[in-house]
């Protein structure tokens, strides 16, 4: 479950990657890619005006603003994708990117507002298909995609540059959005991913690149499983401006309670990482199902007085993993941690409703990437999404990278997924 870094290019971002390779053993070749980044001065990125029949309004997805966050030539979006160890064949048209604002709900239902990337390709058709892209598990809220410098914009150039507009939300709680982040609550975001694609289709408009309703769905790890969710409710007709066409996720978590959680417990998630996403998961869940009354209940001292206050999204990766310990049997307390593998009460609430996500009958297209050297989300977790679409009478293929490592799931995965959406686009 990847992270994207903060929108300073020097020391901060540079010791951020350091905790997210030792999370998900990304690449040295992130620096690489940066470097091949432009930056762009706040002056010469101005916000763009909305129109005023849509400011005034108040439903789900009603864009409130749209601020200009780059402008890269084909060359510039090539070098990007290059120095990350992408493969940039199907790097065609350069990008523009805007962050969104616009009107969603928490995940007790209430009004909030949420921030998101718009990508559109510099030049192409003038009417664009659009690409769903969620991203996977960020800690920092300046990680996402509309803030972010480095992976939280691979997929989202990746598929610009190839002619379509794309959507990449940063779920709540992220990027310029309020409040904490409900992670991993399958619901909200995609509740707050709909709403992007809402968003989208009236800031396209008003660019000049109106959408042509059709929806390619992936996302990577965390996003994996929203792409699955969010497929699903644009199946069963939630918004009639949108058709889905093709799900392409990558590494997603599919099933906690029979993949992931098992693989933790076992040994194939590896530790670092198993006790940074549980952390993040137990106390994220807890602000919304009684997983513990106190702190004290899951977690051992000295991590049960200070564990919730990590998860501020205020804090890197780097600041985290320093201060909790080296496996999630030191983290949590004997009973807690026996409970992981018999879960009861709020903590089985929580671990079954992310699951389900692959448990319905797609009219579309589906690919599931995956990598056997996965040690952060298991390729058990693929197996069981196919599964379940086998059992409602869906053969989706599972593509297996071999011996890649999370991040180099995706970045395997992605330019294939491009390849993929553009054989189905022209039939």
């Amino acid at each position: 479950m990847p992270h994207a870094a903060t929108r300073t290019r020097a020391g901060g971002s540079v010791r951020r990657r350091r905790a997210r390779q030792s999370l998900a053993a990304a690449t040295a070749a992130v620096v690489t890619a940066l470097a091949a980044a432009p930056a762009f001065a706040a002056s010469e990125l101005r916000p763009v005006p909305v129109p005023a029949p849509v400011q005034q309004t108040t439903g789900r997805g009603t864009l409130i603003g749209v601020t200009p966050v780059g402008d890269l030539s084909r060359a510039d979006v090539a070098a990007f994708l290059k120095g990350a160890g992408i493969d940039t064949s199907t790097v065609r048209h350069g990008v523009r990117g805007y962050r969104l604002t616009y009107r969603t709900l928490t995940p007790q239902g209430a009004p909030t507002t949420a921030t998101g990337l718009l990508v559109l390709p510099k030049g192409g058709e003038r009417r664009l298909d659009l690409v769903a892209d969620t991203h996977g598990t960020m800690v920092h809220r300046d990680y996402a995609p509309s803030v972010a410098e480095d992976f939280g914009l691979y997929a989202p150039y990746l598929h610009a540059a190839a002619g379509r507009a794309v959507a990449a939300p940063d779920y709540l709680g992220l990027g310029k959005g309020p409040g904490l982040h409900p992670y991993m609550d399958t619901a909200s975001s995609v509740s707050a991913s709909l709403d992007m694609l809402r968003a989208s289709r009236t800031a396209a408009a008003a660019l000049g690149r109106p959408l042509t309703g059709d929806v390619y769905g992936t996302g990577f790890s965390q996003g994996g499983q929203v792409a699955m969710g969010l497929g699903r409710e644009l199946a069963r007709g939630a918004d009639r401006h949108f058709r889905l066409r093709a799900l392409a996720p990558v590494a997603g978590p599919y099933d906690l309670r029979g993949a992931e959680v098992p693989a933790l417990l076992d040994g194939r998630v590896n530790d670092i990482s198993g006790v940074f996403y549980m952390a993040y998961f137990l106390t994220a869940q807890n602000r919304l199902h009684p997983v513990y009354a106190d702190p004290a209940e899951a977690f051992r001292q000295p991590y049960a007085g200070y564990v919730e206050q990590l998860f501020d999204t205020r804090h890197s990766e780097e600041d985290i993993v320093t201060k909790l310990p080296g496996s999630v049997k030191e983290l949590l307390t004997d009973d807690f941690y026996e409970r992981l593998g018999h879960p009861t009460g709020g903590l089985l609430t929580a671990l079954k409703a992310q699951d389900g996500t692959c448990d319905w009958k797609p009219d579309v297209p589906v690919r599931l990437h995956t990598a056997a050297g996965d040690t952060d989300v298991a390729i058990a977790n693929s197996v069981s999404c196919a599964a379940d679409l086998a059992r409602n009478g869906v053969r989706a293929p599972v593509i297996d990278h071999g011996k890649a490592d999370h991040n180099g799931s995706f970045k395997l995965a992605g330019p294939q997924i491009v390849r993929w959406f553009d054989r189905l686009t022209h039939g």
